[in-house]
């Protein structure tokens, strides 16, 4: 008897998948294809340079790209833990969860990218179609993430236990570690967080970051903890994180927008990679308005809004 179980897909299905397949083929071609073109333009400039035929703005091309190699310097880590709180995965529509896990690859890279990075980057409660997407995007890449630790559990596990991790004499407080290896070796951080076990942090060095929070950031320290919630919503729920924070009895606070940016006239509600950018640019700074000027998109400064 044939299987009835598995339904045969639509036309429209059927078209989708053919028409994503092809869009991902292409992606594949357009990038082996600009993978060459720079690999011949940087053979035929080594070519020139070598027979001295270089004209100067090749010359200023080379020297620039010299620079970019040997200007970056080692990077300072700042000691302290920023959480992605993953735990409001069955909230979102399909779309909110795609665009999600664009905002977690974003935070990752930002990370990577930073003269002064944060020393841990924690990702809680990934389950359900996050995970699945995560799982399907570029071979699971998110697992070859450096420095970054993944959990299916909630954040509450930082300080779970950690009591008996005293007396085994674990180091309790992972959010006050310090990298072993130097500050300009990522890869060392992820091997020292792996070596220590799981992260740990006290409850009372961890603040949920919301924008429903009585309380105003001031500053990040190194040896606390900083929650984002990882929810893609158009500010559907009120008092979301709020209310975690309150149920976990942690702390809570927001971004100091309404002293530094009183002229931004709509909602004050960010993405999650541009709230973790913020607080990179705040390390590198330590100006609250420079950072937040930075980070926050320019149409969101338009007091007329838009009109229908």
């Amino acid at each position: 008897a044939p299987d009835s179980g598995a339904q045969p897909l639509s036309k429209k299905a059927q078209k989708k998948l053919a028409k994503a397949a092809y869009i991902a083929e292409r992606k594949k071609e357009r990038r082996a294809a600009e993978k060459e073109r720079r690999k011949e333009k940087k053979r035929l400039l080594a070519e020139k340079r070598a027979a001295g035929e270089l004209d100067p703005e090749e010359e200023a091309e080379l020297q620039k790209r010299k620079r970019q190699r040997t200007d970056k310097g080692p990077r300072t880590f700042f000691n302290a833990r920023v959480v992605v709180d993953l735990g409001f995965d069955e909230m979102m529509t399909e779309n909110e969860v795609k665009s999600l896990t664009s905002q977690l690859a974003y935070t990752y890279s930002a990370n990577r990218k930073a003269e002064h990075p944060f020393s841990s980057l924690l990702f809680t409660s990934l389950n359900g179609r996050t995970l699945e997407r995560m799982d399907a995007t570029n071979n699971a890449a998110y697992k070859r993430w450096v420095g970054a630790e993944w959990w299916t559990e909630g954040y509450e596990r930082l300080w779970a236990n950690t009591e008996d991790a005293q007396r085994q004499g674990d180091d309790a407080d992972g959010s006050r570690e310090r990298v072993e290896d130097g500050h300009d070796d990522a890869a060392g951080a992820l091997r020292s967080s792996k070596a220590k076990g799981p992260a740990r942090a006290a409850q009372d060095t961890v603040v949920y970051l919301t924008a429903d929070a009585d309380d105003e950031l001031t500053e990040l320290k190194e040896g606390d903890t900083y929650i984002i919630g990882g929810i893609v919503d158009h500010n559907r729920y009120k008092n979301l994180c709020l209310n975690k924070s309150k149920e976990h009895n942690i702390r809570s606070a927001r971004l100091p927008i309404g002293t530094y940016l009183s002229e931004l006239r709509t909602r004050k509600v960010l993405t999650v990679n541009q709230t973790f950018e913020i607080l990179l640019k705040w390390v590198e700074t330590r100006d609250w308005e420079q950072a937040l000027y930075s980070v926050i998109p320019k149409r969101k400064f338009n007091t007329e809004g838009r009109r229908r």
